[in-house]
């Protein structure tokens, strides 16, 4: 679509009935007419996700400004609003109820007159360059404020401690204000919020007992990256939430009972301790993070009742023991309808031993496996081609595993990364591996992220934003990809016991982007054709035996 320039319609100010303006989701650009401020019935002017543009305060200056202001409803989120606030109230404003500027350039501090709307239900100004601080006076006259919103600006909220809020929000979006160190006192008296996102607000404090009971009601909770000490308490299983995120601060003590209705729970560094729950107590449970904590023990088979769950981390954890096949019901032979809906799977850097685990027979969804830095031992099963046919990304690193690479392990079409270094697995590279058509293919990055969300996983899209923090050898080195790995293409063999011939086929691996085969006992020449892997940025082919020319 052209863009259209909102400044050259001339005739705007001829509407003088209009009551409603939406111009949201199009190509229009510049500054709203001049002549707009004629619109003296106009209650709600919505225009998201344009490209208007210029001065704020100029803007401001546009809207309607008449004997009665009647404007109500200003939604202009998502555009390219630029400048400052301006200090002076706004006449045009002082009915508004609903206030919706997230998403554009704003700079500057929140003027104190903002306090003075006292109809206004929603004030959103998130995700701007704003600054300064917010005090008592922005907020003590907005009685009927319903949701606020400043997230991602530099904004200081500060008020006393004892001061008492005239509102009560069902919405707080405060992420990444500068909230702390103290916790925010004032939360105590919201009771009834929905949505809670105080994430990044640097609080360095113990959270409070009232919390969770002010927080009770609360289905979106989020506390990540702070400086949080404290207990989750017993009650925990009484509270409401459907998501919640206490992600990277410093809680202790064990995981209690969680609530019935939550689906999302990220506990992730965090110093929790103590075994997992042998009743974690919400059912519907879809992703469990819990990486990077002390949490000691077995993995008790309550995991099995949560046939919702699609991703669960546990790795980094001092778990012990083996990954005994909670799904065998011993009151059945029928197996067919006893499966797990995993698709992300990841327990490395634990004390986890056994064979490589039965129960991934019942994960027929399984595209990402992460069994790295355990004591796991034994032959890798041949079912894998079969039972896990979804698999792209396998990594069994630092492990005790021995015997063949199994052929039927290249029959895991999908599978573009593949890390068995640092076992004993002893024989020779399959030839099938040309099979492995994840890493024959060369794709683009587009491509690759469209591969990996597409097909049956509602999950896929998650799941991208989710693996951000794997680590993996290339270049000698051991790296950190954030939000990279569905774009590696690996093979790592090293550190194992393989020998003879590298086939030929491994040339056709094309698409890979590393290849480590060091530390083996191969010998003969190197591949003919293994110039055609153009896409290789790391080959390591350190200690073997190889001989002969380069070719």
């Amino acid at each position: 679509m052209t863009y259209v320039d909102l400044s050259a319609i001339v005739h705007w100010g001829n509407m003088t009935s209009i009551v409603e303006i939406d111009l949201s989701d199009n190509n229009l650009v510049g500054m709203i007419p001049s002549n707009m401020k004629n619109l003296c019935k106009l209650e709600s002017l919505v225009s998201f996700r344009n490209n208007i543009s210029g001065s704020i305060a100029e803007l401001f200056h546009r809207l309607p400004n008449c004997s009665q202001n009647k404007l109500q409803d200003l939604f202009l989120s998502d555009n390219n609003l630029t400048g400052s606030l301006p200090t002076a109230p706004v006449e045009s404003l002082s009915n508004l109820n609903q206030l919706y500027l997230s998403d554009n350039k704003l700079t500057g501090h929140v003027p104190v007159w903002i306090g003075e709307l006292k109809q206004l239900t929603t004030l959103d100004l998130s995700s701007n360059n704003l600054d300064g601080v917010i005090h008592e006076g922005h907020l003590s006259r907005l009685d009927m404020l319903q949701e606020l919103r400043l997230s991602d600006n530099s904004i200081a909220i500060t008020v006393s401690p004892t001061w008492v809020p005239p509102f009560s929000l069902g919405i707080i979006e405060l992420r990444s204000c500068q909230l702390g160190p103290k916790f925010p006192m004032w939360l105590r008296w919201q009771t009834h919020v929905m949505s809670l996102d105080i994430s990044n607000t640097s609080i360095n404090d113990i959270i409070p007992d009232w919390f969770w009971t002010a927080a009770s009601s609360v289905m979106s909770l989020n506390i990540r990256n702070n400086q949080i000490t404290g207990f989750l308490p017993s009650t925990m299983e009484f509270m409401r939430a459907k998501e919640m995120d206490f992600s990277s601060n410093q809680l202790g003590g064990p995981i209690p009972k969680l609530p019935i209705t939550l689906t999302k729970l990220d506990l992730s560094r965090n110093n929790l301790v103590g075994p997992l729950p042998l009743d974690f107590g919400a059912p519907g449970l879809e992703t469990l993070v819990l990486y990077n904590n002390m949490i000691s023990g077995a993995i008790p088979s309550s995991l099995c009742r949560l046939r919702s769950l699609w991703l669960l981390d546990l790795s980094s954890n001092n778990l012990n023991g083996s990954i005994t096949d909670c799904l065998v019901n011993k009151y059945s032979t029928n197996m067919t309808d006893l499966t797990l809906s995993i698709v992300n799977l990841s327990l490395r850097n634990n004390n986890l031993s056994g064979e490589f685990p039965s129960l991934l027979q019942k994960c027929p969804q399984l595209i990402f496996l992460d069994l790295g830095h355990n004591q796991f031992s034994g032959a890798l099963p041949a079912w894998i081609g079969e039972k896990l046919s979804s698999l792209s990304f396998l990594r069994l690193r630092s492990n005790m595993f021995c015997g063949h690479i199994p052929d039927e392990l290249t029959e895991l079409v999908n599978l573009q990364y593949m890390d068995l270094g640092y076992n004993n697995i002893s024989g020779s590279i399959p030839r099938s591996i040309i099979n492995c058509t994840g890493m024959t293919q060369t794709r683009d990055n587009d491509d690759l992220r469209d591969a990996f969300t597409s097909g049956v996983y509602s999950a896929g899209n998650e799941l991208v934003d989710y693996t951000e923090n794997l680590t993996v050898l290339t270049k000698g080195q051991e790296r950190l990809y954030t939000g990279e790995i569905i774009y590696m293409v690996n093979l790592d063999l090293s550190c194992n016991s393989l020998m003879g011939e590298i086939p030929e086929e491994i040339s056709a691996l094309v698409a890979l982007k590393s290849l480590n085969l060091s530390w083996n006992n191969f010998n003969g020449k190197l591949p003919e054709n293994i110039g055609a892997l153009m896409q290789v940025e790391s080959l390591d082919l350190s200690h073997n035996d190889l001989s002969g020319e380069i070719p």
